[in-house]
């Protein structure tokens, strides 16, 4: 009995699955992935083109301009500051100096120097100059006492992988790209490299390096700190040969905690020449105050809404 009520039921699905169109739909889904030709490769060639890209350079001796934006959804509005020119110097393992010019006049916005551990900065138009490690001991809050001279660096240079404290992970991602032909953003698939790195006994996310598979060239790097959270967001776009060395002409720092971002775009660069010591010494000028960003600093100045790109104007 109970059978044959089974049966009927199903012969009257199907009659009416047969005979009308109202009980189901079919529709065309839209593609959203790239059709563009990708390059294949293996964990071990990533790694190997990370560590000789990263050993060919020694130093950089860069002329760029510089974009900064300050704020966002935390802040509830975000701040863009007039491009300005500036100079960049790099030596290995850790020397960096950058120079930062007022649109026009051309007079010195800014000058930092750090040697990998301790920074210092002058802004002349406050007749002020900055010192302090490169590692924040008081957060003030304040995105120009946020801003380090190794920030700028860690961005600049893709670091090795070192086989003895780096565990290297291979992953299969997507990032979203504009197809400039179909007028649409589409999903490509990149190669990811995770590097977990040994810190004492501790094993952490360290980095995270994005090859762009359309033709293998790295095309972001994210740094975490010791908590496994984003520091920062590197984009590296329009790569150009320099006499042999491949660089990207467009280098964007974001800082998300900060909330604050630095667009650097290469006018000129010159890559291993010889870079004197002198080249990356910077003292107090005569009169400047000096501050210390190691000690605590008093709340009117951690509030403060100052510039990570100092001395500079926002857009009107």
């Amino acid at each position: 009995m109970i059978r044959s009520r089974i049966l009927g039921a199903l012969c009257i699905l199907a009659f009416l699955l047969g005979e009308t169109g109202c009980l189901f739909r079919t529709r065309t889904v839209e593609t959203r992935t790239s059709t563009a030709k990708l390059e294949n490769a293996t964990r071990q060639q990533l790694v190997d083109y990370i560590n000789s890209e990263a050993s060919k350079i020694k130093t950089l001796n860069a002329t760029v301009n510089i974009a900064t934006s300050v704020g966002g959804e935390r802040k509830g509005k975000v701040t863009e500051f007039e491009e300005i020119r500036g100079y960049i110097l790099v030596r290995k393992p850790d020397m960096l100096r950058m120079i930062g010019l007022f649109p026009i006049v051309r007079n010195k916005a800014f000058d930092m120097v750090s040697d990998g551990d301790q920074f210092k900065l002058s802004i002349p138009a406050k007749n002020k100059f900055y010192v302090g490690h490169n590692e924040i001991i008081h957060p003030g809050g304040n995105p120009l006492e946020e801003l380090r001279p190794q920030i700028i660096y860690n961005a600049l240079l893709l670091p090795e992988i070192d086989p003895n404290n780096d565990i290297p992970v291979l992953e299969d991602g997507t990032e979203i790209i504009y197809d400039i032909k179909k007028k649409k953003t589409l999903e490509q698939p990149d190669y990811v490299i995770d590097i977990i790195h040994r810190s004492g006994k501790a094993w952490n996310l360290a980095r995270k390096v994005v090859f762009d598979r359309a033709n293998l060239s790295v095309h972001q790097q994210i740094i975490y700190d010791q908590n496994g959270s984003i520091a920062t967001e590197a984009t590296y776009q329009a790569y150009h040969d320099y006499n042999g060395f491949s660089f990207p002409d467009v280098v964007q720092i974001n800082r998300p905690k900060e909330e604050y971002s630095i667009r650097l775009t290469v006018e000129k660069l010159v890559i291993n020449e010889q870079l004197r010591d002198d080249q990356f010494a910077l003292q107090q000028p005569i009169g400047s105050q000096l501050v210390n960003l190691d000690q605590p600093q008093p709340m009117a100045a951690s509030n403060s809404t100052a510039s990570p790109q100092p001395g500079d104007n926002p857009k009107k």
